[in-house]
């Protein structure tokens, strides 16, 4: 039996539509961010239904995992193909993961839209030339400094460079007997010398040994024996400088914002006298203690484009604007950190406000000053930071360390 030519169309309309209905079915994105629940829960779950409202086409959905676990599910994930869309990773991650090929380069993707985000965030996601990440929330240090300290060591102004920082350091101990300046040595040394522009790997080597090496280390070595660095410097963490300040036993320390709030709580006397200033920048043309977070689409996801599109948009000025207020740090996008919420603080007598205001400021330029995709990075970084304290404390030269751990560090480069 013949269908009627009305009755055949209406079949045709029929079955295209439900092919139609099919096709129109969205591309579940799911994305995992790394340690935000509970805190930040209301902040994710509102962006990611907003986005979800925002398409006909994508559809995302939102998953947390505990930082301790983060890495190892990501490993597993990519092993068995099973992957999400995104991965929230910080910046030495995603340089890991990139060196390991886990993570699919999205350069051509971001290329209409890169230039939203700030040169430093876009230096961080960038690993050999190709783009891994699209930036998302970040920290940089500014400079604390006690007012009534550096005035009594003749100190008028905030130092502007490095060179000035540990000059300012010298004269206060000198004039006061105050240990002028904290520098942060518990994490190791490596970010100060990318800090001063100094190569610390090149060409799969090792080359932190070259006399400029050793003349910023020889540098650090007389301040440290002159008591212009304290002499529990490479014991102290976050909690120790802030105590170390508002005793008034240090005079300059480099922190976020919310390093203060101790100190505005506990020693009201120094909080009032406490200056703000953009970490002086060296010859690497960045502030210090700059930290990236950032969405990477991990090896093995067939959508790409779909799970670049939704990175833009948690990535976009009004979102980061919306997570930058939620969890009290920056975002990555030059529009975002002009915003008025940021700019309020610059001009704030309150050192907190102040501190805020100025790191929005500062970290346009701000990188993660960071090695990473070492061979056997935790035995090299602690190679490293054993001989560079050996040096600076004055138990060994500062070449034969520097050396010594140089050539450890190209043995693993070796294989060996």
């Amino acid at each position: 039996m013949k269908l009627k030519p009305t009755l055949a169309v209406a079949a045709a309309v029929f079955a295209m539509s439900a092919v139609n209905v099919l096709a129109a079915d969205p591309v579940k994105v799911e994305y995992w961010s790394n340690s935000l629940s509970p805190k930040f829960d209301s902040t994710m779950k509102d962006i990611t239904a907003k986005f979800n409202k925002s398409q006909t086409g994508i559809q995302a959905v939102w998953v947390d995992v505990p930082w301790d676990a983060f890495q190892p599910k990501v490993v597993a994930a990519v092993a068995s193909g099973n992957v999400p869309g995104l991965v929230n990773l910080p910046k030495p991650w995603m340089d890991q993961f990139a060196q390991q090929k886990m993570l699919v380069p999205i350069t051509k993707q971001v290329a209409s839209f890169k230039n939203v985000y700030t040169s430093g965030a876009l230096e961080d996601v960038t690993y050999n030339g190709e783009i891994y990440g699209l930036p998302w929330y970040q920290v940089t240090a500014v400079l604390f400094y006690n007012k009534a300290l550096l005035a009594k060591a003749g100190v008028k102004e905030a130092p502007q460079t490095f060179a000035d920082l540990l000059k300012t350091a010298r004269l206060v101990k000198e004039k006061t007997g105050v240990a002028g300046f904290a520098p942060k040595l518990n994490d190791g040394f490596a970010g100060w010398f990318l800090y001063e522009g100094l190569p610390v790997v090149q060409n799969g080597k090792a080359v932190f040994n070259s006399p400029a090496h050793v003349k910023m280390v020889e540098d650090f070595k007389k301040a440290y024996a002159d008591g212009v660095f304290p002499k529990d410097v490479f014991k102290m963490q976050f909690e120790d400088q802030i105590a170390a300040f508002g005793s008034q036993k240090i005079a300059m320390f480099g922190e976020g914002a919310h390093a203060l709030k101790r100190t505005q709580t506990d020693s009201p006397k120094v909080y009032a006298q406490t200056g703000v200033a953009g970490f002086p920048e060296a010859k690497g043309k960045t502030p210090f203690g700059g930290f990236l977070f950032l969405w990477s689409v991990p090896k093995g996801y067939k959508n790409v484009d779909a799970a670049v599109k939704l990175g833009q948009y948690l990535t976009n000025d009004e979102n980061q604007l919306a997570f930058a207020k939620a969890s009290a740090t920056f975002p990555s996008t030059n529009k975002a950190l002009d915003d008025a919420y940021f700019k309020a603080g610059a001009s704030s007598k309150d050192p907190i406000e102040q501190a805020t205001g100025v790191a929005a400021a500062a970290i346009k330029t701000s990188r993660t000053l960071t090695i990473s995709g070492l061979p056997d990075e935790a035995a090299m970084n602690k190679k490293m930071n054993d001989e560079l304290e050996a040096a600076i404390t004055g138990q060994k030269p500062v070449k034969k360390a520097l050396d010594e751990a140089v050539a450890f560090w190209n043995s693993k480069f070796s294989g060996k």
